[in-house]
Formats: structure tokens, sequence, C-alpha cells
């Protein structure tokens, strides 16, 4: 009797879970076997053991029969509803059955830097030729619980971010594979510590150099919060998971223009999961992941230990891979682990990899890593690169690449130590002639024979050019805002008020004044007005210094959205332009740089596999060129959502160009304007270590609409405002913008290594 109401009450699990599945209970008339359920619970007693079994055997037949149907016809929303169930293995159940042993660090239960995170030293054991073979890993991930209220269902604080690349770190100290779980909707919008947007740059900078395997796994994979852990050399993904852009409910309510408070309607938000392409076949088909791994009906649930074993053989499988692609003798076992792609799931390759790499191995661990995220996304724009349009442009290219080594890596180098030994000797020499003339000097002062004479003091003076002005002329200052360029917004004839007046007494400002001299600067109080991304190009820049590039690369409609190519076209003739970044060389006072510029007038700024692209290609010239790199967010939106996931794969994409660039001893500056928000911000912007905005700009990782509905609480009307942002640490300092071009000339002086070709 005890074993059939445990069955009982299995089978009412299972009614529960395709309830929350279908998220109706008309279906498969689910409501009357609930209710045949509860009569048996009720009658249990009253009831022979055999009429009891043949009712069980009845119930479990219609239950199994249901979800046979269910599995069959699973919509993307119904996928996402698998995730999010209680009944879903978690990454504590993923610990206590694929691994031998482990500790938690950071904290355990509630008392825990992060409940969300989970860090923890794991050891994993594999037999080969039935000898044991022990290996420690770091295993970090989100843990969503069991219905635990303190785990935030995934939604990682920046604190937990953290506490990840805390232990990443160590894992690399210490020369061990990392296994990353990803569960999670999406991070824990908040700006307090280290702000979640600059956390999840962090995380991604560091990794895209980690000096050890990465593997990664997805069940959950919600926008910046995955890719804060996401980034790794092997992607798995749950067959039943989900990896997204953004939630669909998220996507509903942005489509359907859904006012904060009202209920988005249900329909509409199915119709975006569809459009998304969030399911792990989607994502594989578009290069997002590299295997999935295959769960039982209606997804693997936390007592699926069949599915546990599958999965550890698929992460055994997932590391030895990694580790192979670094060997230089490696044929034969690659092989091996490609003969038996189709072996029993649970059966572990019978292969000898040691995980550990030299120095060797470590360094092309990172050149495929940087090769896989380089080229990640190309399938989602129009149109190709200039540097690999042909073959005169790839050989354009590579004679740059040697021209410039050649030129400040290797001469300007030897060069320059050789200034040094001479400096050294001069100063030994000099140090040396002074000792013996010392004596005769005084001897002389004493007797009067030689009488001092004083130089005149000498100013350093800068007049900002290569050429010394005429004496004749009056002084211009190259670094002043000229007139050439005035705002269309100045031909308005009225007044505009502050919106600081109440505060500062500001007056009423005439709108062709405003505009025009004043630079869309209140004169009393400071407060910038929003100008039109062209002011910029037409004051920041020398004249004519301005030459775009790449702008053949096209925005485009990778996943087919509904009525997205239309709207795509719209902004495309509006700004003349393909896309909403903007690639130009310039100069500023002379210095050579080149310029990224995301602007509001295309889709607003947002970021797709175009804009990505132009940015990555754009690190790429920088850093073959030797010149500074500076991206202007005139304005972002985030990542463009209407392309899934190869949108947000722009994030760590290009935070491996941006990467690259720094450590081969480029300048990369960000400027901030307006509003700047999502993605971009938590990832190859904020990953900058020369951050400005400009004076009334907003950054942050999400607006006041979104951590109202996720936290539930109000946040003050300054909250992103470029003060705070500089008070949390996020940026270095704030800019006016009449000062703009003097900054920028003055951080192109100041910032950067000695790579640089004008240093």
């Amino acid at each position: 009797m005890k074993e059939l109401q445990k069955q009982l009450l299995k089978i009412e699990e299972r009614i529960n879970y395709l309830l929350q599945i279908k998220d109706y209970s008309n279906w498969g008339n689910l409501d009357g076997f609930k209710n045949n359920l509860e009569q048996i619970k009720q009658s249990i007693y009253d009831l022979t053991e055999e009429k009891l079994t043949a009712e069980i055997r009845k119930l479990d037949e219609s239950i199994s029969f249901l979800e046979e149907r269910a599995e069959e016809h699973l919509t993307p929303m119904e996928r996402v509803r698998i995730v999010r169930s209680i009944q879903r293995f978690s990454l504590k159940d993923i610990l206590e059955n694929v691994y031998e042993d482990y500790t938690e660090l950071g904290g355990e239960g509630e008392a825990n830097v992060d409940p969300a995170m989970i860090c923890a030293k794991a050891t994993i054991t594999r037999r080969i030729k039935n000898k044991p073979y022990t290996a420690s890993v770091m295993v970090i991930g989100q843990e969503t619980g069991h219905g635990e209220e303190f785990r935030n269902g995934g939604s990682c604080r920046p604190q937990g971010n953290e506490k990840a690349l805390r232990y990443m770190k160590v894992a690399e100290t210490e020369g061990i594979p990392i296994h990353f779980y990803i569960f999670t909707p999406g991070s824990y919008p908040i700006e307090e510590g280290s702000g979640a947007a600059q956390q999840i740059a962090r995380n991604i900078y560091a990794m895209t150099k980690l000096r050890v395997p990465m593997i990664s796994m997805i069940s959950e994979g919600g926008s910046g919060g995955a890719e804060a852990i996401g980034l790794s050399d092997y992607r798995l993904m749950a067959s039943h998971g989900y990896y997204s852009v953004i939630s669909p409910e998220g996507a509903a309510a942005i489509e359907g223009k859904i006012r904060e408070g009202s209920k988005v309607p249900k329909e509409l938000i199915e119709v975006c999961a569809d459009r998304l392409k969030l399911t792990a076949k989607d994502n594989l088909e578009k290069g997002t992941i590299d295997r999935i791994i295959y769960e039982p009906l209606l997804g693997a649930r936390r007592d699926d230990f069949t599915f546990f074993a599958k999965l550890r053989a698929e992460i055994l499988r997932a590391t030895d891979k990694v580790v192979l692609s670094t060997k230089s003798f490696s044929v034969l076992r690659t092989y091996e682990i490609r003969r038996k792609k189709h072996q029993p799931a649970t059966e572990e390759l019978q292969i000898e990899v040691p995980w550990d790499l030299n120095k060797d191995e470590i360094k092309r661990l990172l050149e495929l890593r940087s090769k896989k995220y380089l080229t990640m996304g190309k399938v989602g724009f129009i149109g190709q690169a200039d540097a690999e349009d042909g073959l005169y442009n790839l050989a354009k290219v590579r004679t740059e690449k040697i021209y410039y080594t050649l030129r400040y890596d290797i001469m300007k180098n030897h060069k320059r130590q050789v200034r040094k030994v001479l400096n050294d000797v001069s100063g030994e020499g000099s140090v040396m002639i002074r000792r013996i003339t010392e004596p005769i000097n005084s001897f002389m002062e004493l007797w009067g024979k030689k009488k001092k004479q004083e130089r005149p003091q000498r100013l350093l003076t800068y007049n900002g050019g290569t050429n010394q002005p005429d004496s004749q002329s009056p002084r211009v200052d190259p670094l002043e805002l000229t007139d050439t360029y005035t705002s269309p917004l100045a031909n308005k004839d009225r007044t505009v008020t502050c919106p600081n007046a109440d505060k500062h007494g500001c007056k009423d400002l005439w709108i062709p004044d405003l505009y025009g001299e004043f630079a869309g600067v209140c004169e009393t109080c400071g407060h910038h007005f929003p100008l039109e991304h062209q002011w910029y190009l037409q004051n920041i820049f020398d004249p004519g210094s301005i030459s775009q590039f790449n702008n053949e690369i096209t925005a485009g409609n990778p996943l087919n959205y509904t009525g997205f190519t239309e709207r795509l076209q719209r902004a495309k003739d509006k700004t003349g332009k393909r896309s909403g970044n903007m690639t130009f060389h310039a100069k500023v006072n002379g210095i050579h740089i080149i310029v990224t510029m995301l602007y509001s007038d295309f889709r607003n700024g947002t970021v797709g596999s175009a804009e990505g692209e132009k940015f990555a290609q754009a690190c790429a010239l920088a850093k073959r060129k030797k010149r500074p790199l500076l991206a202007y967010v005139h304005t972002t939106g985030g990542i463009r959502i209407q392309e899934g996931t190869l949108g947000v794969t722009q994030m760590p994409k290009c935070t491996m160009a941006v990467r690259e660039y720094i450590d081969a001893g480029g300048l990369y500056l960000v400027v901030y304007d307006n509003n700047s928000y999502a993605g971009p911000v938590a990832s190859f912007l904020g990953c900058s270590p020369y951050q400005f905005a400009i004076r009334s700009s907003r950054v942050g990782f999400a607006g006041p609409r979104v951590i109202r509905e996720t936290t539930g609480s109000e946040i003050p009307p300054d909250y992103h405002s470029a003060r705070n942002a500089l008070k949390r640490g996020h940026i270095q300092g704030i800019w006016d913008r009449r000062d703009f071009r003097r900054n920028l000339h003055k951080a192109l002086l100041t910032m950067g290594s000695p790579s640089l070709y004008y240093r």
C-alpha cells in the first residue's frame, strides 16, 4: 500500500507539471484526470489492492500518453515554462550527481555572498581501462533552487558575479578547468556596489583570456546574466532549455508597446517566444552553441539519474575535446572522440587526456577561443568588411600588418632602447664630470675669477599644432569649438525652459542661442540638452579628417523576425546608413584616431550582428595601425532583440576584439552621451579602463521601468545620472560638451601605452 501511495504522489506531480507547461487546465482533459486522482486518494482505503493497482495503472497510461503528445508539439514558450519549473534540475542537483565530491566556496545557503551564484571546488573521476583518474575542476553557476526565495530565481546581484570572477581567477592560478552552468533569466538590475553592467563587463573581459579550458552548459540563458559566465571554449545546451537575448515577456512588452503596470497578452508572449528562436535547435543552427544534450520527455527533473549520467559523459567529452584541440600530438585521440560520437550517451571515453596545459598549449587555447568568438554572428548581417573583401584587400591588410609591426614594434622600440642606453650613459657621464670639475669650480668662485651667469628661465608653452604660429597673427586655440556647424534645432524662434529652473533659478533660454552659441548647454546650471550626432562629427574632429570605412556591412534580419525587415528599411531610408554603428578614421588636432559611434537615429543605437562586426573590425584596424580607439556612444538602447542570441553574442565577440587591442598596447576611450544602457555597457563598453560621460547623460544596465518591474521598488530620478555613475566607479570622469575636444586631446596625450604610433 505504501508503494502505491508513492505512485499516486508521482502521478500527481506529473499532472501538475503538465498543467504548468500547458498553462491551462482544459488541455487533454487534465482537469478530469486530476479529479480522478483526488477521488482515488480519498477512497484509497476502501479499494482492494488489485482494484487500486488497476486504477493507478490506467491513470499512469493516460498521463504517459499526454506526455508523449505534449513532447511532440512543444512550443518555444512551453520550453521556457519547463526550464522555470521547480521540478527542473538545478546546479545543486548536478553537483551532487555528476561530481564525486565538492566544497562550496563563498558561503552556503542564505549565509552566502549571493545565494543565486554558486562556486564550488569539485572532483570528478573517470575509469580508463579499469584505472581511476581523478581531476579537480572549478564549478561556477547560477542556482535557481526549488522554490527557495533567497535564491532569487538565479538572478545574480553584482556581488554574485564578482564572486564568480574571483574563483575563475583561482582556477586559473591552479591551472584547472572551469565548468559553467547557466540557470538564469537575467542579472538582477541594480547599480549598487560594483553595478550590474560594470561587473558583467569585468567578467566577460577576464574570460576572454583565462588560461584554462572552459566548458559551459545552458539550461536557462537570459541575456547579460548568461554572458556573465557564458564565454567558454565549448558550449553545451540542454535540449529543453532556452538561450535568448530577452525573456519572451520582456520582448512582448516592447513589441506590443505595453504600458507599465498593464498585463501583457498571453498570445503576444507566445508569438514573441517563437520569433526569438530561443530553443537549443535554433541556437545550434545559428552557431551560438556547439552541441545539444538531449533530455527525456518534457525535460530532465531533479531525480532523473539517467540524465545526470549522460550530462557527466558530455561534460567529460567536452573538456577532453577542448584540451585535445591544444595538443600537438592529438590526431588519434581526436579521431577516437569523433568515432565514438554516437556511442551510448552515458558511456565515458576510454582515452587518457591530462587536463593540465603547458605554455604553448595555453597559447593555442587562447588563439582558438579568439577565433571562435570573432567569427561568431557572421551570418547575422549582409555584406563584407573592407579588409576581407577580395584578394587585394587581404594582401593589403597583411602588408600593413608587417609594415606597422616593423615601424612601430621593432624599429621604434629599437630606437627607444638605444636612446635609453645613451641617456643612461650620458647621465652617468655628467655625474662623473661634475665630480671632477666641482673642486676646480669651487676654487675659481672662491677667488672671484669666474662670475656666475644665470640663464633666463624658459617657459614651456604648447601651441597645439605642428607649425609655429606667425608672430604677427593672433594666436588661435585649435582646441576651441568652431562655428562651422550649427544644429538645425537652432532654427526655432522661441524659448525653452531648463529642467533645473526650479532648483537653480535658470532663465528661459532662447533656442537660437541655446543650440548655437551655447552648444546646447544651459548657461546657468550647465544642464546639457540632447544634440544630434552630426554636431559631434563637425565640432569634435579636425575639419575634413573624417573618412568612413566598412559602410557595406548592412544590418539584416537573420531570424526572419516578422515585420522587422520593413522597420530596418525605414531606418536605412531615414539615416542613409546601413547600420547603427558608424566607424571612421578621424584626427584630433593632427592625431590620427579610429572612431566607432553608436547613434540614436538608427534603431536607437541598438547593437546587432552588423554593428558588432563593425566594432570588431575597428578594433582590428586600430590594433594594426597602432592608433587610439574612441567609442563615442551618442545613444544605445542595448542589444537588438530581433536578432535573438546572434545579437547577445556580440557582447563576448566585441569584448574579445577590444581585449586583444588593449593587450597589444592600444588606448581605448569610451564616452557616453544621452542614454546608454544594457548589453553594450555590460560588455565591450564597460570593460574600458577609461570611461567618461557627457554631463546630463544616463548610464546603466536596465532602465527605470525594468528595475521597477523586476525589483518591485522605486528608484530615485537621478539613479542613472553621470554623477552617480562616477560615484559608483563606473566612469572615470564627467565631461562638459563644450570641452569634449579639449578633454579628448588631453586624454590622447596623457593616457595609453608607449605602443601608440605618436608616442
